[in-house]
């Protein structure tokens, strides 16, 4: 079927002998698309090799071989983009390396500023022509591998076929040099927790501010979740998807026949996304419906001006602490990374741009501490060595289970009477107090 394309065919412990010499760097991808075959066959070469470094992040899979297999790092090291919950414990046992990035810019530190030798490439099964999509992560993969020196397919057969709007989402066997396949693991999933009830206090207070037609951009996690879970048993009609990862919030709305895309002033009728993160039947609704959706890179799926062409441009995302002048932390504990910008930065300011859109941090009043005592996470200031992820002038809306607070415009008594209004009881004393002190 692809004779023109045969010669490129190997099996993984073939291609990563070619491909990877000592010193490379190597890119994995990101999210749920991980090029497993290649990451075993590499690990195989751990007494040959020195030096290598391998790129990835959002790894949600269980294992990354070359890191398991090479715990005292004497040929590979580990580099994250973004940590997800297995970077996480890698990072506690000091095999895990974080590289911060603004999601939208990624493209050019690829074109312009670091150094790519390797690709490792998950895609689907080929069609007749030779082509195959790029599953459920396009990331940055076009722009990653006009850059290497070396680029590796890897054929996973379990991934959906679907190839995007005008090739949106597709490659070639002909940009390969090398093409492995092989047996390969359920693709992994994420699934979601039952609300809280703080959860659906927060969930409520968001919904209100949502109107009909609305485009979505939905972060992963409860308050996202069960945001589209009271959207789908709402009266709002006519909602859109362009979102970095499209999950089951999305299919819930599709289900009950609110996602329609039909009001968007771009890619009408289809649902925009660049991952796809979720379960086994989020997988399928990719496979069995690829006419829905408009799968592209990070260059158009997270470029603000884009969201800004198109009316009520809805963003909600998690945050991890924000103080009284708006600036937000949304991935560390101090010095210790928890997870990363990512492309929260992004959909944030397509929110500001879009005629009626707003872009909302959603997070717990407070949370409960190790030794059981209450924490306010609403702070009188980012403390020293944590994260400032969303400047103060980028924060529009800021939700708690007390109420939304609007920040834009405000100033800085302002801004801090307003964040203080959403706080939990408990701590808006000294807050009041810091706030009367400081911001006159």
């Amino acid at each position: 079927m692809f004779s023109d394309y045969k010669s490129k065919f190997m099996s993984p412990q073939q291609a990563a002998r070619l491909a990877v010499r000592s010193g490379d760097w190597v890119d994995y991808g990101f999210g749920g698309g991980f090029p497993e075959l290649m990451d075993r066959a590499l690990a195989e070469r751990r007494d040959e090799l020195t030096d290598v470094k391998i790129r990835g992040g959002l790894v949600i899979r269980p294992r990354i071989e070359v890191v398991e297999q090479d715990p005292e790092q004497k040929a590979f090291h580990y580099y994250s983009w973004h940590i997800g919950d297995y970077e996480r414990k890698l990072q506690s046992r000091g095999l895990c390396t974080f590289m911060p990035m603004i999601l939208r810019y990624l493209p050019q530190f690829y074109r312009h500023h670091i150094r790519v030798d390797v690709a490792f490439v998950p895609v689907s099964k080929p069609d007749e022509k030779g082509y195959c999509g790029l599953g459920i992560s396009n990331y940055a993969w076009r722009t990653i591998f006009e850059a290497a020196r070396t680029v590796v397919f890897e054929i996973n057969e379990h991934l959906p076929t679907l190839q995007g709007v005008d090739g949106s989402h597709r490659v070639h066997l002909s940009e390969a040099d090398y093409i492995v396949e092989g047996e390969h693991e359920p693709l992994p999933t994420r699934s979601y927790k039952e609300p809280t009830e703080v959860d659906i206090q927060i969930a409520k207070r968001v919904v209100e501010e949502i109107p009909n037609g609305a485009v979505l951009s939905l972060g992963v996690g409860g308050v996202p979740f069960t945001v589209a879970q009271m959207l789908a048993q709402s009266d709002l009609k006519g909602l859109g998807c362009h979102t970095g990862t499209i999950s089951d919030a999305f299919l819930t709305l599709y289900r009950a026949g609110k996602l329609t895309n039909a009001c968007k002033e771009v890619d009408r009728g289809y649902a925009t996304w660049n991952l796809a993160m979720g379960s086994q039947e989020l997988y399928d609704w990719l496979k069995e419906e690829p006419q829905l959706f408009r799968p592209a890179d990070v260059d158009y799926v997270h470029d603000p001006h884009r969201m800004g062409d198109m009316s009520n441009f809805i963003s909600i995302n998690g945050g991890v602490q924000l103080d009284l002048m708006g600036q937000e932390n949304a991935e560390s504990a101090g010095t210790r990374q928890l997870s990363g910008t990512g492309g929260q930065l992004d959909f944030l300011e397509g929110a500001f741009r879009s005629p009626g859109g707003k872009g909302f941090i959603c997070m717990n009043s407070a949370r409960k501490a190790k030794d059981g005592t209450l924490k306010s996470n609403i702070v009188p200031f980012i403390p020293g060595g944590s994260t400032v992820s969303a400047p103060r002038g980028m924060i529009q809306y800021v939700a708690t289970e007390y109420g939304v607070a609007k920040l834009s415009g405000l100033s800085l008594p302002e801004r801090a009477r307003a964040m203080i209004s959403v706080a939990h009881p408990q701590f808006r004393a000294e807050l009041e107090a810091y706030a009367k002190e400081n911001f006159r």
